[in-house]
């Protein structure tokens, strides 16, 4: 999910790099208004896309791949759970540590983003109810008393009653246009993406860079429509006072109105500048190569890949010491079991009637296995959803039976680790448990916790129950 909004992040980066240096300062303002509105949009979808033509044309030399790092004591067949964390006085600690910190940060700021958003829109219907109004065709005009203020919303015009009646002429104008373009869509747009990804600072900087290129849409619109010199005149003459609210077309805004007689006499742009948004084209592409052929998009491809060669290799050995045993002769029961069970685990044919007898001794990779085994409660969840619903209950299962006494009673202190190994068989018992520990009475504790876990669902692979190991940390906090 990081690499994700990282990537959407970049992408829209280099979007308003290519908008500020290229396309600002033209007069195709529908043009800019559609690639300010289309490029975040196109920023959260590119990194989904993923077009396996494109890595495969990239010659191999460009692309490194890294080797894998697992660290574990028994690769591809041992899964790790996340390390249980118990104190001395509670388990509180152990669930604490559980918390997605970071997603309820993100709430966090999605709930105080969307209150100023409730905030903002108060305050506007607030404006609504104190002016006085007047229904016009489609549009509806509230003058407010003893302001300065001159904005839009959507279907309505806000305009201040102290403003002189040629000012007010020239400010309707200008803010029907809004009006008509529908340009408020355009800034709540922003202003919901605002709310949804509040730690983004360039959401903020397109809705800024849209809010001025209204302004420019409005200007040039509304000088054909009246007298231009005294349009001048009322940019020129002085700034008024105006609601801070960022999702609102302002008239007069201070920071803006040289900006916008720069570009009132501005010539037209010539249409052989349009071809400047073919740069779209390079940049989007760019972007497909870079998410095509990143190591999220081929790292599946490239498993798969090394699997079947790896496999192929395997095979062949396990062939050679067939012939081998076939020489031999004197061959023994338990090594026969021990071939059956590895070709059974490489050929990856588990309902095969030649391994029915060796079931109970095949023990899938977790990483690899079709169905994972589903604690009780996880049930009717995706693969990913019961794994992490297995690794929670287990860490609760843990933190709320362990014996937390036990510390102060042998006279410990500091953190104890105790490392567990234990298997869920082909029908949902825990079985082979294996524990290591700085202490033998950690160690029974630790056993006797284990074997308090319930009958589970077992995992499956091929249509066929098998058998998952699974490793278990667990750091005993003693309060000292």
């Amino acid at each position: 999910m990081i690499h994700y909004i990282l990537q959407i992040i970049a992408f829209q980066l280099l979007f308003l790099v290519t908008y500020d240096l290229f396309l600002k300062k033209e007069t195709f303002f529908n043009w800019n208004r559609a690639y300010l509105l289309i490029t975040p949009v196109l920023s959260f979808l590119l990194p989904l896309i993923q077009l396996d033509f494109i890595r495969q044309n990239i010659p191999t030399e460009f692309s490194i791949q890294l080797p894998e790092v697992l660290i574990t004591d028994s690769p591809m067949q041992v899964h790790l759970l996340p390390e249980v964390v118990i104190g001395s006085e509670s388990s509180l600690s152990n669930y604490i540590s559980l918390i997605p910190i970071f997603g309820y940060l993100w709430y966090l700021g999605i709930a105080a983003s969307l209150f100023l958003f409730i905030y903002k829109i108060f305050k506007i219907f607030k404006l609504r109810r104190s002016g006085t109004k007047i229904n016009a065709k489609k549009i509806t005009l509230v003058s407010l008393p003893n302001t300065n203020t001159a904005f839009s919303f959507f279907n309505t015009i806000y305009i201040g009653s102290n403003l002189s009646e040629i000012k007010k002429t020239n400010v309707i104008v200008h803010e029907k246009i809004h009006v008509r373009e529908y340009h408020s869509i355009d800034l709540v747009f922003f202003e919901i993406l605002r709310i949804l990804f509040w730690f983004n600072p360039l959401v903020y900087i397109y809705q800024n860079r849209m809010a001025i290129l209204q302004e420019y849409i409005a200007d040039a619109k509304a000088v054909a429509e009246t007298n231009k010199k005294e349009y001048y005149q009322d940019l020129l003459s002085q700034v008024f006072q105006t609601e801070k609210i960022s999702f609102i077309n302002t008239f007069f805004n201070h920071s803006l109105i040289k900006n916008r007689l720069v570009m009132l006499q501005k010539s037209k742009s010539k249409k052989i500048f349009q071809l400047k948004y073919l740069l779209l084209v390079p940049v989007v592409c760019s972007m497909l190569v870079y998410t095509s052929c990143s190591e999220d998009a081929n790292a599946q491809s490239v498993e798969n890949t090394n699997t079947n060669s790896s496999k192929s290799l395997l095979i062949q050995k396990i062939e050679a010491v067939k012939e081998q045993m076939a020489v031999q002769g004197n061959v023994s029961p338990e090594e026969k079991k021990a071939l059956k069970v590895l070709s059974a685990l490489v050929s990856g044919d588990f309902s095969n009637i030649e391994y029915r007898e060796i079931t109970d001794d095949l023990e899938i990779p977790f990483g690899v296995i079709e169905k994972v085994p589903v604690y009780e409660g996880c049930e009717g969840m995706s693969q990913e959803e019961a794994k992490k619903c297995f690794s929670q209950k287990i860490s609760q299962h843990v933190g709320q039976n362990f014996n937390t006494k036990l510390g102060s009673n042998l006279g410990l202190t500091g953190t104890q680790k105790i490392y567990v190994k234990f298997k869920i068989d082909n029908t949902g018992n825990v079985v082979n448990i294996k524990v290591r520990g700085p202490h033998l009475e950690l160690e029974k504790e630790a056993l006797r916790v284990i074997n308090t876990l319930p009958k589970m669902t077992p995992g499956i692979q091929d249509g066929v129950p098998v058998s998952v190991m699974y490793s278990l940390p667990i750091a005993f906090k003693i309060k000292e």
